[in-house]
């Protein structure tokens, strides 16, 4: 399978993008790679990706996937400067584009920036700058510009902000630098031709080719190892997802939600530690977490004050050990409140998890466990959530949701 992320280089209706075993998808964000769909064996064609309106892939997402035994390709826009940054680790590179940025004759995420239609459709707004030196190459060699002149114009567009950088814009900038026949010559040659001296497209397309044939397998190394980072782990996490009664959800909320609401979860942790004392992930020697407890402390302390390992899950025993008290109404629940999340997020733009102030998440632990603040730390470590601090970030999350199921049933009981 092919997974090709494109949006404003590649249009919907592109003939190409038709060909069996294409799977055509948005621009790239950060945390696409680790969408269960792609598996060893398969290729992915990274064109597009969004950077400013959303956050972007990281590199170790692609060092990622390759150590998966995935073949990756990048061209023509973000895909061309990822790969020319990444080349030494596997990473394959095709067209002009990206061969420019590899020698050292561009350099900036401007030169293949554009703006992007709001509609979902991804369609492009602006004029990419590469293009336009593309453009400028062809005019110098139609006689249409000197070399002086394509240069200063160059630089008169280059100074243009990449979302400003329209149609109308370009004619502007050739107005105010006294080259308007080089306008009328652009104009009709587009006229004549959409495509014409659209490079990223080109280049696009010749990277879907070479995937299609299957030219780039032998040329990407597999096995790579990524570090196990915080960052990195909490990214994969994050993008763990399972469909389950016919709706999407996250598997990190399903956590989140059990540490904080199931009452028996300590007793889930303690199997959860048990499991990885016996299976260590490292491939040392496995063993009871009381015999492990013994040796780290004379078995003075508890389990979950000792032994504190980075939750995976990507692991299927893991997720199964940790969602074991989990009911229908638990995932409805879920849900329900990451629906609250998001809407919130809708109505007033910007607002997210890590939006909410501290003392709300704190104030819903407190009252769903029935504890005192100086007992908060000790809960937190007994659901596996570490210390107070650590409960309160992931608490975030399920605070809008709570508070208008609280506010439904205050509403609720006032009506009876």
């Amino acid at each position: 399978m092919i997974h090709l992320y494109t949006g404003p280089t590649l249009s919907a209706s592109e003939p190409a993008l038709a060909a069996p075993g294409l799977r055509v998808l948005p621009p790239a964000r950060h945390g696409d790679l680790f969408d269960t769909a792609i598996a060893a064996g398969d290729t992915v064609v990274l064109i597009d990706g969004a950077y400013h309106q959303a956050p972007a892939l990281r590199h170790k997402e692609i060092l990622a996937v390759m150590g998966r035994g995935v073949t990756v390709l990048g061209a023509a826009s973000i895909g061309a400067l990822r790969a020319a940054e990444l080349a030494p680790y596997g990473m394959v590179g095709v067209g002009s584009i990206y061969t420019a940025y590899v020698r050292g004759d561009i350099d900036g995420d401007d030169e293949v920036a554009v703006g992007q239609a709001p509609d979902g459709a991804f369609a492009a707004l602006t004029w990419p700058l590469v293009n336009l030196r593309y453009v400028l190459d062809l005019a110098v060699a139609a006689r249409v510009l000197d070399g002086v002149r394509a240069a200063k114009l160059l630089a008169a567009l280059r100074a243009v902000y990449y979302p400003q950088r329209t149609g109308a814009a370009v004619r502007a900038v050739c107005r105010r630098e006294g080259e308007e026949e080089f306008a009328r010559w652009l104009t009709r040659q587009r006229e004549e031709d959409q495509h014409f001296g659209d490079l990223k497209r080109a280049d696009a397309l010749a990277a879907v080719r070479a995937a299609l044939a299957g030219a780039a397998a032998a040329r990407a190394s597999t096995g790579l190892l990524v570090g196990e980072t915080a960052y990195f782990r909490r990214w994969s996490n994050a993008a763990v997802r399972e469909r389950v009664d016919g709706v999407e959800l996250s598997t990190e909320d399903r956590v989140v939600y059990q540490q904080v609401f199931d009452p028996a979860f300590g007793t889930r942790w303690a199997a959860y530690l048990e499991h990885l004392s016996r299976h260590p992930a490292d491939g040392e020697p496995g063993m009871p977490l009381a015999e492990r407890l013994a040796r780290a402390t004379g078995g003075h302390l508890s389990a979950h004050r000792v032994f504190r390992p980075a939750v995976d899950l990507r692991d299927p025993q893991s997720v199964a050990l940790l969602l074991a008290g989990e009911s229908a109404e638990d995932r409805r629940a879920v849900a329900r409140y990451a629906e609250v999340l998001a809407g919130a997020g809708r109505s007033r733009p910007g607002f997210c998890a890590d939006s909410v102030h501290d003392g709300l998440a704190r104030d819903l632990l407190l009252r769903v466990w029935g504890c005192s603040e100086e007992e908060l730390d000790a809960q937190a470590s007994a659901r596996g959530l570490v210390r107070s601090a650590g409960a309160v970030e992931a608490a975030k999350r399920l605070v809008p949701g709570f508070l208008d199921e609280s506010n439904r049933t205050e509403a609720a009981d006032a009506g009876r």
